[in-house]
């Protein structure tokens, strides 16, 4: 838990001029053109990781480790890897599984370690030309996220995930509640202004001027609700929210683009006309997409040779759908999250991942043939950079208040979904998707 002495920047000193010069000239902005993206007059396909723990890394120590950072974007930048998708809000939370420390509680000031983490990171991201996607909270608990922003206004009430006493939905039929709840929303987009609004430290350089940021993002996987009753009775809040919020971002920040961090339909109550409301606002830049054959159970994590058929038939006709909706809006799409498990369900660096190897081909493969025939899939991050991070116990389970930080969050097995560095074949598969894709 952070002390009083590591949350000494308030809202206003987010926005601080920092006095470290700015290094070399920044790169132009990514900005959408029709369902491409560009940078410099030239086609900027999104050959993407998920790294959501970069802050925490690139925070100083004893809490950060910046020569693990530096070391990790370096083997990104070998693969191919131009686009992190990085956590840049999380709430100090009473939620089970939730990851301290955290960048904000209740009320400002703001946790300094972290803020300075994102900005070190950040710097090091633009300095090697890459560009990240920051999402700013988080539908579900492990980061704290909307719950935890409800139970900061409603004396303390909350539900927590997989929670015997409030099975499913009740969490996401909970969360739903931040959508039509001013006082919360206003919480949230307090720390919106303020980080977009921030100096980075590390540069100089305000974060709405710096082209490193490819967008703001509203949240993780934000959804109405989890049951139709109350997903639907949520749907007009929500919408409003997505809406207001991205026009809030834009005025902030105009020469950066806007993302929901939407799943698509499987957070739309399966309704085609919520994800096209969603994402046809003037304000969101571009659709996303997350696929997740096991999460959705359409396979067996320990038979994945007899149902992996079936379960790429059911991933490739979710990427055609959202492909389908991203023509209709004349906007790009971005599978911006999809995993797999290792052979036989292991979360040991030491399993194969045969089956995780197709599925990643699968998928790049669905990007390469859209982008190769005009369209509008314009690229991929894959879920998740673990690196050279291992998990610390026998039963891959994460302690509150670790720091081996994988590419799993703290509620899920460490090593689930983790990519690590010595992952030869997967990282084989995602090379060879940032050549080809960089050749159409």
């Amino acid at each position: 838990m952070p002390t009083r002495r590591h949350l000494l920047l308030s809202a206003a000193a987010l926005g601080a001029t920092a006095a470290a010069p700015a290094g070399r000239s920044p790169a132009p902005f990514v900005r959408r053109r029709g369902t491409r993206f560009v940078r410099a007059g030239r086609p900027y396909p999104v050959i993407g990781a998920n790294m959501w723990y970069a802050a925490w890394l690139g925070a100083p120590a004893p809490l950060g480790n910046r020569d693990r950072l530096r070391r990790e974007l370096d083997r990104l930048q070998a693969l191919g890897v131009d686009n992190l998708r990085i956590l840049a809000g999380a709430e100090l939370s009473p939620l089970r599984n939730s990851v301290t420390p955290a960048f904000r509680s209740a009320r400002p000031p703001y946790n300094r370690d972290l803020l300075d983490g994102l900005d070190f990171a950040m710097a090091e991201i633009g300095r090697r030309g890459m560009t990240a996607v920051l999402y700013l909270t988080n539908f579900w608990e492990w980061s704290g996220g909307m719950v935890t922003y409800l139970s900061y206004v409603n004396g303390g009430r909350y539900v927590n995930m997989n929670d015997p006493a409030h099975p499913w939905p009740e969490f996401p039929d909970f969360a739903s509640g931040f959508y039509s709840n001013p006082a919360a929303v206003g919480l949230y987009r307090d720390y919106v202004r303020a980080l977009v609004g921030r100096t980075n430290r590390a540069t100089g350089r305000a974060y709405r001027d710096d082209p490193a940021v490819f967008s703001w993002q509203l949240a993780n996987e934000p959804r109405p609700g989890g049951s139709e009753a109350v997903g639907r009775a949520a749907m007009p809040a929500f919408q409003a929210w997505v809406r207001d919020t991205a026009r809030l971002i834009k005025r902030l920040a105009p020469d950066h683009m806007v993302s929901t961090g939407a799943e698509g339909l499987q957070s739309c109550l399966g309704d085609a006309a919520c994800v096209l409301e969603e994402h046809g606002n003037p304000e969101i830049d571009y659709l996303t997409a997350h696929v997740w054959p096991l999460n959705w159970s359409w396979i067996d994590a320990k038979d994945l040779a007899g149902t992996s058929a079936a379960g790429f038939d059911k991933a490739l006709a979710y990427v055609a759908q959202h492909e389908a909706f991203a023509r209709r809006l004349g906007k790009p799409l971005v599978i911006e999250e999809f995993g797999y498990p290792r052979d036989g369900g292991s979360y040991d660096p030491s399993a194969s991942t045969l089956w995780k190897d197709r599925f990643y081909r699968l998928i790049y493969d669905a990007v390469e043939k859209s982008a190769g025939s005009g369209g509008p899939i314009a690229g991929a991050n894959f879920w998740a950079w673990g690196g050279e991070g291992r998990a610390l116990h026998a039963d891959h389970a994460f302690r509150r208040g670790e720091r081996a930080w994988l590419g799993d969050p703290p509620h899920e097995p460490q090593g689930w979904y983790s990519v690590f560095d010595t992952d030869e074949s997967t990282k084989a598969v995602i090379r060879g998707f940032a050549a080809a894709v960089r050749r159409v």
